[in-house]
């Protein structure tokens, strides 16, 4: 399938003010990439900063043997401001606690997603569900409102002891924007398909997000 597709990582390495390190979760990365090669995308990397992403260090023992060109890959990382939407047939938009920084109120990111969800896919995975919090639809309105979704929920912050530290309650601020957030047990592999609009819960719920993200490129119905 000769379709492009660009995945998006923070750039924020920082969680919060607690000192400690985050950033991109790997298998957030990984595991989709190996999903879309297989398919045969064409499958760029971007970030707010550009350049090598932080890896949240709690992540890192994800076995990257199926992306062996994995470093080099994240090294040709874009600042969001150079990349050119239309060239783009979906977008991803992936996860790890420092999206929860960088990711709302990003201008060029949601004007990246708005432009390819206007006539093409748009997947989040765990915490990049909150660079969906600024996306709007070709209407105007907030791209979530009145679709169903997932994204990691309030349990799973209570269980990774992250509930204190993060700015906003994600599976909440996407509530507010009328979204329905549906979201299974903690850590489960779990993935809403809502059109053009595609989600998954955890990290766990990874793979199957890009394989429902292929499927939606190719006009597979729901």
């Amino acid at each position: 399938m000769n379709r492009h597709l660009l995945m998006i990582v923070t750039s924020h390495g920082t969680l919060g003010k607690s000192g400690l390190p985050t950033g991109a979760w790997l298998e957030e990365i990984c595991a989709p990439l190996q999903v879309f090669r297989d398919a045969e995308l064409t499958v760029t990397v971007a970030s707010p900063l550009g350049g090598r992403p932080p890896i949240d260090p709690n992540s890192a023992d994800f076995e990257t043997g199926a992306v062996p060109d994995l470093d080099t890959w994240l090294e040709g990382t874009q600042a969001l401001a150079k990349v050119d939407p239309g060239r783009h047939d979906a977008v991803l938009l992936v996860g790890g606690h420092g999206t929860m920084w960088d990711f709302p109120g990003n201008p060029d990111l949601a004007a990246i997603i708005a432009a390819v969800a206007a006539r093409g896919v748009v997947a989040a995975v765990c915490h990049g569900s909150a660079g969906l919090i600024d996306a709007t639809g070709i209407d105007g309105k907030p791209l979530v409102s009145g679709r169903t979704i997932t994204a990691f929920s309030d349990a799973e912050e209570n269980m990774a002891g992250a509930d204190a530290v993060i700015p906003f309650s994600l599976q909440q601020r996407l509530a507010e924007l009328d979204a329905t957030v549906e979201v299974a047990e903690p850590f489960s592999v779990h993935v809403r398909r809502d059109g053009n609009l595609i989600t998954g819960q955890n990290p766990a719920s990874s793979a199957a997000l890009a394989a429902a993200t292929v499927d939606a490129m190719r006009g597979v119905p729901e």
